[in-house]
């Protein structure tokens, strides 16, 4: 079996005033490494996405939701925002990655690194 958690880039890259965000990022890293060892055999990974255009941001008028996906293009080494499909790929690709337990796979296009 395999348990998969959603952390976030907030860890990785912190910002004002998001502390609180980025110390619960953080602590799911710390609980999957954790939790992999505690339930092992069960497999028990996280993801951890940078800015995804998921839905979430559509509540933003159009040009702001438009500028802050370029700023966060801008930011990001793959030069994009996410998409859904980056999320489920590296979330089956976990499922099945029948060797791979207690990592954070970070899906945010080398975000953290600018």
């Amino acid at each position: 079996g395999s348990f998969l958690l959603f952390s976030g880039i907030a860890a990785w890259k912190p910002a004002a005033p998001y502390s609180v965000m980025a110390i619960a990022n953080g602590a799911v890293q710390f609980t999957a490494s954790s939790l992999a060892k505690e339930l092992a055999p069960i497999r028990v990974n996280a993801i951890s996405p940078g800015i995804i255009d998921s839905g979430a941001w559509d509540a933003m008028p159009t040009k702001q939701r438009q500028s802050f996906f370029a700023q966060s293009s801008d930011g990001a080494l793959a030069g994009r925002v996410g998409t859904l499909t980056d999320i489920v790929d590296a979330a089956m690709w976990l499922f099945t990655a029948g060797f791979v337990s207690g990592e954070t796979v970070h899906v945010e296009g080398g975000a953290r690194y600018v």
